[in-house]
């Protein structure tokens, strides 16, 4: 079968991540200029590789100050490192979801990842367009990756996790 390559509809799609602040509460942040392709070589996505990159600039939480210091070089960098990439390894289905490896670059500083996934499944939109989606879920140490920057609370806690959720829901063109 021939490959099929399909690319992300950044209007039906959202990357998210939310990370606990004072450890009692969540701060919800997104990437707006996102780029992502899937190749696959037949419809059922099976061991389909993925390629993902957005742009540190298009960060947002809502709050202006807290964007620009996660821009900064306390975060992201994004002065040097205007980018964070994503390359799969593998792509493993079982029933509707899926397990998809990765390595993770953030900072110039790669590492492997584990996503869960569930799959939407496929549908022709009203134009004619061939669509699938997907939900992605999984957690990564922003540490790892050099995003070190640390405070503490008066009673010692930290002010920002290390653990960072990932959460996107995506929705991809057939080409």
């Amino acid at each position: 079968m021939a490959k099929q390559t399909w690319l992300i509809d950044p209007s039906h799609s959202e990357i998210q991540f939310k990370v606990k602040h004072l450890m009692i509460t969540t701060v919800t942040g997104s990437f707006s200029d996102f780029t992502s392709s899937v190749e696959s070589e037949g419809d059922d996505f099976e061991g389909a590789s993925i390629s993902f990159s957005a742009g540190i600039n298009s960060i947002s939480t809502g709050n202006e100050q807290r964007d620009e210091h996660l821009k900064s070089a306390d975060f992201f960098d994004a002065a040097n490192f205007e980018r964070l990439t994503f390359e799969s390894t593998s792509f493993v289905k079982s029933g509707d979801e899926f397990q998809l490896e990765g390595n993770l670059t953030i900072r110039g500083n790669t590492h492997p990842v584990k996503l869960d996934v569930e799959y939407g499944g496929t549908v022709v939109d009203p134009y004619g367009q061939t669509k699938a989606g997907f939900e992605l879920q999984g957690k990564i140490s922003r540490k790892a990756f050099g995003l070190t920057w640390s405070a503490l609370t008066e009673a010692g806690g930290a002010v920002v996790s290390d653990e960072v959720k990932i959460i996107c829901a995506v929705q991809y063109v057939k080409q």
